[in-house]
């Protein structure tokens, strides 16, 4: 039975191969293509704008007494304390200055003495009728006189005392000071007050930049309208980035933005602080600046090569339950570390093409995969000791 039954299956491929038919060809398995699943959350939206550092405090050291200057006390580019002595100009004619205006209060309060007994004798006698009024009179006013005169001599030597002291120059406030512009043995301060040095502190430093006047109307549109929110309670977040491009390691926050346009460029200038306790942020250093200023609430993040961006609007390739792809327009926000932010046009759960569009072929059904970013390559391990033993057989 069974020789029979194998005879008649070879008898029936015999004669359909006779008639010239072949078996249907197999269907090809769906092409798989990487995909992202959309999800929903706030997202701050981040502006880079072109910025340059500036010290918070900047200090010229000036001489206020002329003078030769006779030695510098501190070591260049270093830190220096707020009071701390830098330079000393030869303090010879103010110590004597302010030696003669003590001699002079001396004398001055020797006379008050002297005439302040003088009228207080008086006054007993000029009830008794023993001297005249008027020699009272002129004995009271010399006491008053004398008095006056002691008060001229205190603010003698007061003045001497601080004519004295800028002798000294010292910092006036704390922070890192440059180069030495004069040299020991300069004549300073003759004249006009000499700069000496400047003082500059840097921790924390500012970094002012510029924002289109435009673009800040819309921000503040969009957050009374609510459809953004305020990125911070207190301040919005700053992150500055250096000249590779790396973040540094410590966030700022925006002071302020300034209340008027710039009528030849329609910029607004803001300031943010940033901390700088390691002095790694230099004044006058061009850098960029990641500003957050609002949130966008149920957001969604793309990446970059998932949109496709035409005159005519921006689209995505969304996969259907279905395994179809089908075009959807979105709206596209501000793009942030290789991804766009999708404000509108997707909902959560929805199956976002990222990679495979290759493979599309029209009205074909597709295998949705979870896509992955792909890492840097490996280095390929060296040839060279393989081929040295090839050489060697």
């Amino acid at each position: 039975m069974a020789r029979a039954a194998g005879a008649a299956a070879v008898a029936l491929m015999l004669t359909a191969c006779g008639k010239g038919e072949a078996p249907p060809p197999a269907a090809p398995p769906p092409a798989e293509v990487g995909v992202v699943t959309v999800a929903v959350t706030d997202v701050g939206l981040l502006t880079e704008l072109p910025g340059r550092l500036e010290a918070s405090r900047i200090a010229q050291v000036r001489a206020r007494a002329a003078g030769i200057l006779q030695r510098r006390l501190f070591q260049e580019g270093s830190n220096v304390r707020e009071g701390q002595p830098l330079f000393r100009i030869d303090p010879a004619p103010y110590a004597a200055a302010y030696d003669s205006a003590q001699a002079s209060l001396a004398r001055a309060q020797a006379n008050q003495s002297q005439a302040a007994a003088l009228a207080e004798r008086y006054k007993p006698l000029v009830e008794a009728n023993a001297v005249s009024k008027q020699e009272y009179a002129s004995a009271v006013a010399a006491a008053k006189t004398a008095e006056a005169d002691v008060a001229v001599g205190r603010a003698a030597v007061q003045t001497a005392k601080i004519n004295l002291g800028y002798a000294s120059v010292t910092a006036p406030i704390a922070g890192r000071i440059g180069r030495a512009l004069v040299t020991e043995g300069a004549l300073v301060g003759q004249g006009e007050a000499t700069q000496l040095a400047v003082v500059q502190q840097i921790d924390p430093v500012y970094v002012n930049f510029t924002q289109p006047a435009a673009d800040v109307m819309k921000l503040r549109q969009a957050l009374d309208s609510g459809r953004l929110k305020r990125a911070g309670a207190d301040a919005a977040s700053v992150t500055v980035l250096l000249e590779d491009g790396s973040p540094y390691a410590r966030t700022g926050k925006l002071l302020f933005s300034d209340l008027t346009v710039d009528a030849t460029t329609g910029q607004i200038t803001l300031r943010a602080e940033v901390p700088n306790p390691g002095g790694v942020l230099l004044p006058g250093l061009y850098v960029r600046v990641r500003l957050e200023q609002a949130k966008a609430g149920n957001a969604i993040l793309l990446p970059q090569q998932a949109v496709t961006r035409a005159s005519s609007g921006d689209t995505v390739m969304v996969v259907g339950s279905d395994g179809k792809v089908a075009p959807r327009p979105v709206k596209i926000g501000n793009a942030q570390e290789g991804q766009w932010v999708v404000l509108d046009g997707l909902k959560p759960g929805e199956q976002v093409m990222v990679d495979g569009f290759q493979k599309l072929k029209p009205g074909a059904v597709v295998k949705p995969v979870a896509w992955k970013q792909a890492s840097a390559p490996a280095a390929a391990p060296s040839s060279a000791p393989a081929s040295a033993a090839a050489a060697a057989k």
